[in-house]
């Protein structure tokens, strides 16, 4: 009896222990992180918008998130003739529709028609469509009746500026070009004004003339053609004559 009541105070004493407290001062070790959780992490800080001041743009290329209250003017289409280029080759795909005529303004009504009848002649193709041109120009029209002193009238569509030798469309795929071209065409009837099919490569268009064969400095060279140094410095000077006297010349 007096070793077992002696083995249950041994046991109670042993419960009593003071255990040794954690160092404080140890620093914990945290998890390594594995290979996939680190390029996870370095792709969405990629994705991330840097910080900027300027509000997000909502809406479509056919309809923009802007205040149709706010009333602006008609304006025109830009005629690049300082010497640019831009807008005029196809960037991303590997075929284009471009305006070869004038600019002009093209609704948004114009823009889906063209765009629905490239998808439907392209069904059942692996591609991907590229919009070159965004409807951003709000249309207000007051009536029938367009007299001065009856103001500026009510929003009626949006609409885009397709300024001359301006690429509205590209496609990129595994597409034949024939494909790309019959597409195309059947777009380019739906749309105001006269379109071409253009390719990855082809020239540059500065206004009407297509830089094929010819370099920008050279476009923009002096039409008149003047003599070269040494045979300007080669050329007699011709003789002049005093007012009221005659040359030799006239005297023979």
């Amino acid at each position: 009896m007096a070793t077992s009541s002696g083995s249950a105070f041994l046991r109670a004493f042993r419960s009593l222990r003071i255990c040794a407290a954690p160092n404080p001062l140890r620093q914990t070790r945290a998890p390594i992180p594995s290979p996939t959780a680190t390029l996870a992490a370095s792709r969405q800080s990629q994705n991330v918008r840097a910080f900027s001041t300027t509000p997000p743009a909502f809406g479509t290329w056919l309809e923009p998130s802007l205040d149709r209250k706010r009333k602006k003017a008609k304006g025109r289409p830009r005629v690049p003739t300082g010497g640019s280029t831009k807008g005029t080759t196809v960037i991303w795909g590997d075929y284009g529709l471009r305006m070869t005529d004038h600019h002009r303004r093209i609704s948004a009504k114009q823009l889906k028609v063209a765009e629905d009848t490239i998808k439907i002649r392209l069904r059942g193709e692996k591609y991907r469509l590229y919009k070159r041109k965004c409807c951003n120009i709000g249309v207000y029209v007051s009536g029938n009746e367009m007299r001065m002193g009856k103001g500026k009238g009510s929003f009626d569509h949006w609409a885009a500026r397709v300024a001359v030798s301006q690429v509205l469309f590209e496609i990129r795929g595994r597409i034949h070009e024939q494909v790309a071209r019959d597409a195309f065409r059947l777009a380019g009837n739906k749309l105001p004004g006269q379109w071409e099919f253009v390719k990855r490569g082809d020239a540059a268009v500065v206004g009407i003339t297509k830089l094929d064969g010819i370099t920008m400095e050279e476009l923009k060279r002096p039409r008149r053609d003047i003599a070269p140094a040494e045979l300007l410095a080669a050329s007699t000077p011709t003789a002049t004559t005093e007012a009221g006297s005659t040359s030799d010349a006239s005297r023979l």
